[in-house]
């Protein structure tokens, strides 16, 4: 058989799995021999903290995936390449070096990647070397679903009806990436290093497997495994953060260690058989999609509003904006259920969705701060964040978004803790000096009776702070402040 190059080069990314891989399916289709990579890229590490879950989830994943690349090759010396070095720089060097025609990798949608996967492709095209480019991330891209007008969506409900009719009632195509793998390469000698471990990329140990997190595309599948009998539930369960409702598949998503297509492919069967749970979770797959093309389609969200109107809003600075946001970050704000969710953030590098719309809410509209402190907050915490995700649920929040709530609908702490969060289990579990409440007080503790705090041995101030901005008040200034913008009949909303 005659392949379009004799050499090719896989460059992993986000993308940490054997099966269902395209970017490895079309380099194993197209060349004779393959090699594998991956770069712990320092344009992006050199700048987190030196105990990083994500980095150790990379690198536990890695050692999986390196195996898994040597058992499918059967060979003695094949195996990932990993190094740690910019990434702009090491793969041209890494394709010359291995005499690669061909770098293969999946398209990537953030700036900074566009900008760095140029510069790579730039490099290669030097040097004679091809840059092919596979989708992977998404069901859909960039501008494969469009209105009748030829232009990308902005409202998602009518983007998730054409989503869902572009796939089809067959689903997604997965690919064959367990074919012709004895065409994986043995590493040359100088290549065959074992993969780095955390501290020979200068980062420490985190609490990701105290936390139950496994790496790896094992660790993916036993999660999928642990959800798919309560996808049937899932429309009803997803908005308590003290029950297991969610996938908790967010991280595996982002670094590729489950395939997105798997996912859908196994919602839609259900969602055509009328299952509400899997409908719902499957327009939370459409949802990840929508945001992926708004980055694409506009990239200038990633700085400012989609709504440029938004951009007039004049948010609080200075010292007490500092205080504030400091409160927030800490879960010092004397709102419980925003004070638990930012706890479990922190603790965990994971965040309920029902609650990263309070807390982002509360950020934006009871403290009167910039969305874009808390998007920045979040991406450097979340164990699954992803620049389109994360910039769309703020904007969200913030009603600057696509699709976004309407700017006087404003979060309501308290209501949304008695709805969500009733017996206070949640919020007990993550702010312990609470414990001894009763199911009423532990929503609004400033509100309880002086026998009710004594009886819980709670002493507001010293144990758990009281709200450092008052609902009304901060609802009003809200109004004022988005005025701004465009005037329109108020309706109280919880």
């Amino acid at each position: 058989m005659e392949h379009t190059y004799p050499t090719g080069l896989v460059w992993f990314r986000r993308d940490l799995r054997t099966s269902d891989n395209p970017a490895l399916a079309r380099a194993l289709q197209s060349c004779a021999q393959v090699h594998c990579v991956f770069v712990f890229d320092r344009s992006i590490l050199d700048a987190l903290p030196r105990a990083d879950r994500r980095v150790e989830f990379i690198q536990a994943s890695l050692v999986e995936l390196d195996a898994d690349l040597r058992a499918l090759a059967g060979k003695a010396g094949a195996g990932l390449v990993v190094r740690h070095a910019v990434a702009a720089d090491e793969i041209p060097r890494l394709a010359a070096m291995l005499q690669a025609q061909a770098v293969f990798a999946a398209h990537d949608y953030e700036p900074a990647a566009l900008a760095r996967d140029a510069q790579v492709q730039s490099a290669l095209a030097a040097s004679g070397a091809a840059w092919v480019g596979v989708k992977d991330h998404v069901i859909f891209e960039r501008r494969e679903v469009l209105t009748q007008t030829g232009k990308p969506y902005g409202v998602f409900t009518p983007y998730l009806r054409a989503w869902l009719a572009r796939m089809g009632d067959a689903g997604p195509t997965r690919h064959d990436s367990h074919s012709s793998t004895k065409r994986l390469a043995a590493r040359p000698a100088g290549f065959d290093a074992p993969v780095p471990t955390l501290a020979d990329i200068g980062f420490e140990p985190t609490n990701l497997r105290a936390l139950g997190i496994a790496p790896g595309a094992s660790g993916a599948q036993a999660m999928l495994e642990d959800f798919l009998p309560r996808m049937d539930a899932y429309d009803e369960t997803r908005n308590f953060p003290a029950v297991k409702g969610p996938s908790y598949l967010g991280v595996h998503l982002r670094f590729g260690t489950v395939s997105i297509r798997q996912l859908v492919a196994l919602a839609l069967p259900r969602h055509q058989d009328g299952n509400k749970g899997a409908s719902v979770w499957l327009a939370e797959l459409g949802w990840r999609d929508f945001y992926f093309q708004i980055l694409a389609n506009f990239p200038q969200v990633a700085a400012g509003a989609f709504k440029p109107e938004y951009d007039a809003i004049v948010w609080e600075q200075g010292p007490r904006a500092q205080a504030l946001f400091a409160a927030w970050c800490e879960g010092r704000t004397g709102y419980p259920l925003v004070d638990a969710a930012m706890a479990q953030l922190n603790q965990s590098g994971y965040m309920h969705n029902r609650l990263r719309m309070v807390a982002g809410s509360f950020l934006v509209k009871h403290l009167g701060l910039d969305w874009r402190w808390g998007e920045a907050y979040f991406a450097k915490h979340l164990n699954d964040f992803d620049l389109s995700a994360n910039n769309g649920g703020w904007q969200w929040v913030a009603s600057s978004g696509c699709d976004a709530q309407p700017y006087f609908r404003i979060f309501n702490p308290v209501t949304q803790s008695e709805r969500f969060d009733a017996s206070g289990k949640f919020i007990k579990r993550y702010l312990p000096a609470l414990a001894g409440l009763d199911a009423k007080s532990i929503h609004a503790p400033w509100l309880a009776k002086p026998l009710v705090l004594q009886a819980a041995g709670l002493v507001l101030g010293r144990d758990y702070p009281a709200p450092v901005v008052d609902h009304a008040t901060a609802r009003a200034l809200t109004l004022q402040r988005y005025g701004v913008v465009k005037k329109v009949e108020i309706v109280d909303q919880p």
